[in-house]
């Protein structure tokens, strides 16, 4: 639960309302010691017209997901930087002298919306791809837990995107290997003239430009994990050696007469259905039947709609670095296009389509059309009568909120029902009201 906790930074706090816990900091550089120490949700900004611009900032652009309340001096107000530091980090801002009711209702209203995002803010699981609580990666995060704790081989079924390489990466993480290398290799990315030389490594002297001996990439996953990406892409003259290798756990380099021990796990993936590569002719039976020990399925997006938003959130948060300062989050009709789309790139296409979204939205939130996606055109499909409710009510409370200049008080009352009905219906349908900034005395600028 948020607490009534604010971090202020400058000089000159003025009234706050009872139960307000406030934490001073005179500079930025206090400041960013203060949030490290102490997180808060909902920050102020105390602004005096010797304060540099730039300093703040930058300052802004490293604590982005707090809600700022800036109070300033109304003639900074004429000079672009000022504005467009309100623009971009600010939901409200006041000049001074401040008005005390003005700005308590602002910090209530600032405080109301942090609690709602508390759930999307949380710190990002370590593995992305096994975000979520639908039923496909639920099961998916028990079958690694499960699979990491043996030490036979594992195969990874799953889409081109759907993040078997991080699946993999999460078995290796939680099995007695960890403290080992975690060794990728991409088995369709080397050139077929080099891939017995990368794979297994070769002596001085074996072909020409050998100045050297040289260490495989199996060879230095010695005590972790070795990851074969697209396994169906080794030719078939090498998958003898990695049959050979598994079976007797050695290998011979090239150009080499002796045999060396290594102590790796494999962990194969592909996104091609190797029993029927079988069946052609273009994979191993025996080599398929020695990878296929412990085997994983990882689920398309389209198997775990109800992770695409929090995975949308965990991937904004991932890239913050990279977006505009202005961007806060998504819209509820971008959260509503990202729900409705097929997303036959999976996890990969959606990273795309968030990272696009960061940089070209123009306005706080992230739209439709800033991730490529375009809303659903009327009588595209069939629509249930639930589906129709929910659209709707969702767009009565966007209308509302638009209509109220995002007072929560103003909306509620033209929707006729209560403040903490209203904050209950955002939190079901994941709408962050529209920043009303730019206005003072209750006017807009």
């Amino acid at each position: 639960m948020t607490t009534k906790s604010i971090l202020c930074v400058g000089v000159g706090v003025p009234g706050l309302p009872e139960g307000w816990e406030v934490i001073q900091a005179d500079t930025p550089t206090q400041a960013r010691r203060h949030a490290q120490a102490r997180p808060c949700a909902v920050g102020l900004l105390l602004v005096r017209e010797a304060d540099q611009c730039e300093a703040l900032h930058a300052f802004l652009q490293d604590h982005w997901t707090m809600r700022w309340i800036a109070v300033l001096p109304p003639a900074l107000l004429e000079q672009p930087a000022w504005r467009q530091l309100l623009r971009d980090h600010c939901d409200d801002y006041h000049t001074w002298p401040v008005d005390s009711q003005r700005l308590r209702h602002a910090l209530g209203h600032a405080l109301g919306m942090a609690a709602l995002r508390e759930d999307v803010l949380a710190p990002p699981a370590s593995d992305a791809t096994l975000t979520g609580h639908s039923a496909a990666i639920t099961r998916l995060r028990r079958q690694i837990g499960k699979v990491a704790a043996a030490s036979a081989p594992v195969l990874i079924w799953g889409e081109s995107g759907s993040g078997k390489e991080l699946a993999a990466q999460a078995v290796h993480a939680h099995s007695p290997r960890r403290k080992g290398p975690f060794v990728p290799i991409n088995c369709g990315a080397i050139p077929a003239a080099l891939i017995q030389s990368e794979l297994f490594g070769h002596e001085r002297g074996a072909f020409t430009g050998a100045a050297r001996d040289k260490r495989g990439l199996i060879e230095s996953a010695q005590g972790g994990s070795v990851f074969l990406d697209e396994i169906g892409d080794l030719p078939m003259e090498l998958q003898a050696n990695l049959l050979r290798f598994l079976q007797e756990k050695t290998i011979y380099r090239v150009g080499g007469t002796r045999s060396i021990a290594v102590d790796a796990r494999v962990i194969a993936a592909s996104h091609v259905n190797l029993e029927e590569a079988v069946r052609r002719g273009a994979f191993r039976e025996d080599l398929y039947y020695r990878l296929n020990v412990l085997a994983l399925e990882v689920p398309s997006l389209r198997e775990r709609r109800e992770d695409l938003l929090p995975l949308a959130e965990h991937f904004f948060r991932t890239y913050s670095s990279e977006r505009a300062p202005r961007v806060k989050g998504f819209s509820s009709r971008a959260a509503q296009a990202i729900r409705d789309h097929d997303w036959p790139g999976n996890v990969r296409e959606l990273i795309n389509r968030v990272r696009r979204a960061m940089v070209m939205a123009e306005g706080r939130l992230i739209l439709p059309r800033d991730l490529g996606l375009a809303p659903a055109a009327p009588g595209a499909g069939p629509l249930l009568l639930d589906d129709v409710r929910i659209r709707a009510e969702r767009d009565a409370i966007d209308a509302s909120l638009l209509r109220a200049g995002s007072n929560i008080t103003l909306a509620a009352r033209d929707l006729g029902v209560s403040r903490m009905t209203l904050y209950r219906l955002l939190a079901k349908h994941g709408i962050t009201a529209p920043s009303r900034i730019g206005y003072t005395d209750g006017q807009s600028e």
